[in-house]
């Protein structure tokens, strides 16, 4: 015992010792972990967004030549990989990891270490992939990557900064969506039954459920890739037996999956901005629950709605179809109870209600057009025009980015210990959503009169000029809005903010802001759906404790994942440029470091009960 407490006083002395820089490398804090992800998932957000201004700036006037054809394959490629795998995803996760635990009072997620793993897989797959603009040029086959176009006869190297970049990052997705899937199932305080779960939290819990069937097929179709270009393997070259469908299908099976996985969680910020803002409880909650596991459900349903003009025939269509028009009645649900929670409550106009209250209607626009989308016949019409391009940006940017938005006014409090300005915050919404309307919305007409999706130029007088143009202005907007976002960040530094700064509900606003180490100083004993609100309403508005106060035992941080990710990135290198002896050292690191983990005997340490009582008394 005694030893036991030695171990601790070291280990305690020694995190006292820590630099601020080696802290952050080597935490498994599940909230610094998701601070790291909204910080490399806005880094990545901005570049995303430039590329996107330099194209509209190219598509601005009719055969411009801002920038070459070739530059522009390019732009468009990195824009989309970089905003579905490299930003949206990860500004999930930053979320995600830094509220689920608290939502089902937990102290951490399942496997801490594992936790910080798939963070650095993540950032060094999106650092490999950005470095291909350094390196030969970037990916130049669209975000999707189909074959011939991706193959070693009509692609360079950029290509295999795409398959390895993405294989490496996606081993981190799998691994967090595993995480999040067993912290949910085993960690949930006493009373969190299922259907007392926050919707945030249930709607993290099934997209990290289509996380795990969804992400294998895109790892095959990368590997298949990846053997086709690196080790000359044939899997999709025609000529000698191969098929480029397969391809096809395989991302499919992933990318339809992949809308779900952003906009699901996505849903769960808009259930509790909208109940916290209009002071009610959501309207419909196992409803709302089994929607979203429908919708889950149906999301593997219908990847095929992709491919319509590659010649399934018309069995194949319409099943498609039916079944992509089937999503509409969960989505509607939800619709219709988010409008039913509104309706006769207490609705306050804060930013991040705003943004939830803009996304009903926009999002609701990028579901008709999707039912447009999703009828075969028509779609051989529409397909690869500028309405695809629309109705994807009104799902995304009008589900996903309106709900990262509003998710970062409602926890910026909670997460960062200061509130965002809100006068500030109301300007950027309106520009945002004005730029967001005006860039997106002309494109549907712009693609009903013919205009080809990736296309780096047009000629005059085909009625497109005035279109793009107004387009063009509200993509400025929309970065004017961003700025304003970020500036907000900056000048709110001193706006320190309360523990529940907007008179909350769960379980998340029931601790101090800083949020401690060890989340809960005593794990909470839930007693109702909305337990806070339940506590406010019916008891004396602070939590029960399901346990007596007591040391808290806590996991060491490491370096470990970062030396593994840095192993995949060397070996990456190798494999790009058929330097094996590269690889084989890169491989060699990782595996050394996984050998390390397994061998040596990690503890953790312990938070004692007196310094506990401590914070307690302070906050």
């Amino acid at each position: 015992m005694n030893n036991v407490h030695k171990g601790v006083n070291n280990v305690s002395n020694a995190k006292a010792q820590k630099s601020v820089l080696w802290d952050w490398l080597t935490t498994v804090d599940h909230k610094k972990i998701g601070i790291l992800y909204l910080v490399a998932g806005g880094f990545f957000f901005a570049l995303g967004g430039l590329e996107a201004v330099l194209m509209r700036i190219q598509l601005m006037f009719p055969e411009a030549s801002f920038v070459p054809a070739q530059t522009f394959n390019e732009l468009l490629t990195m824009h989309g990989t970089t905003m579905i795998f490299l930003a949206a995803m990860p500004l999930l996760f930053g979320f995600m990891n830094f509220i689920v635990p608290l939502q089902i009072g937990a102290r951490d997620v399942a496997f801490p270490f594992l936790n910080s793993l798939g963070f650095w897989l993540f950032a060094f797959g999106g650092i490999l992939l950005n470095l291909s603009w350094f390196f030969g040029g970037a990916p130049d086959a669209g975000w999707t990557a189909y074959v011939p176009l991706s193959s070693s006869e009509y692609a360079g190297t950029g290509i295999d900064y795409y398959v390895l970049g993405l294989q490496i990052s996606g081993a981190g997705t799998l691994i967090a969506g595993i995480n999040f899937l067993v912290t949910v199932i085993n960690m949930r305080a006493p009373g969190m039954s299922m259907m007392r779960m926050p919707l945030f939290t249930w709607s993290s819990f099934v997209a990290s459920a289509l996380i795990l069937f969804a992400f294998p097929a895109l790892t095959i179709g990368l590997l298949l890739l990846m053997l086709e270009r690196l080790f000359g393997g044939n899997f999709f070259v025609v000529e000698l037996g191969g098929n480029v469908v397969i391809w096809q299908h395989l991302f499919w099976i992933f990318g339809h999956p992949e809308v779900y996985i952003l906009i699901l969680p996505a849903f769960g910020i808009f259930s509790e901005i909208l109940a916290t803002f209009s002071k009610k409880r959501l309207f419909g909650y196992s409803a709302m629950v089994f929607a979203t596991l429908i919708i889950g459900f149906l999301g593997f349903m219908v990847w095929a709605h992709h491919m319509f003009t590659v010649g399934m025939g018309p069995v194949a269509n319409a099943i498609f179809a039916v079944a992509t028009m089937a999503i509409a009645v969960p989505t509607g649900i939800k619709i219709f109870n988010w409008l039913f929670t509104l309706w006769g409550g207490r609705i306050q106009f804060t930013t991040a209600n705003l943004f939830a209250l803009g996304f009903i209607p926009s999002f609701v626009m990028g579901g008709v057009t999707g039912i447009m989308l999703a009828t075969s016949a028509a779609n051989y019409q529409f397909h690869d025009t500028y309405f695809v391009v629309a109705h994807f940006h009104y799902v995304i940017i009008g589900g996903v980015v309106l709900g990262l938005f509003g998710g970062a006014f409602y926890w910026w409090p909670k997460m960062f210990g200061y509130k965002l300005n809100e006068p500030l915050g109301k300007w950027f919404f309106w520009l945002f959503l004005f730029g967001f309307h005006l860039t997106f919305f002309v494109q549907h007409f712009v693609g009903l009169m013919g205009m080809p999706r990736r296309v780096a130029s047009f000629l005059p007088g085909q009625g497109l000029d005035s279109l793009n143009f107004v387009s063009s202005l509200g993509a400025f907007l929309m970065s004017i809005a961003f700025i304003l976002f970020l500036v907000n960040v900056v000048v709110s530094v001193k706006n320190k903010a309360e523990a529940d700064p907007w008179d909350g509900r769960t379980l998340e606003w029931a601790i101090p802001t800083p949020v401690p180490e060890y989340n809960f100083a005593q794990t909470p004993l839930v007693r109702e759906l909305d337990p806070l609100w339940y506590e406010k309403q019916h008891g004396n508005g602070k939590l029960k404790a399901a346990e007596p106060l007591d040391d808290i035992h806590m996991p060491n941080g490491s370096i470990l994942p970062v030396v593994m990710s840095i192993g995949l990135f060397v070996a990456s290198f190798g494999l790009i440029y058929h330097t094996h002896v590269i690889t084989i050292l890169g491989l060699a690191i990782t595996f050394g470091a996984m050998f390390v983990r397994s061998i040596k005997e990690d503890h953790g340490y312990h938070i004692h009960k007196e310094d506990i009582k401590k914070d307690e008394e302070v906050g």
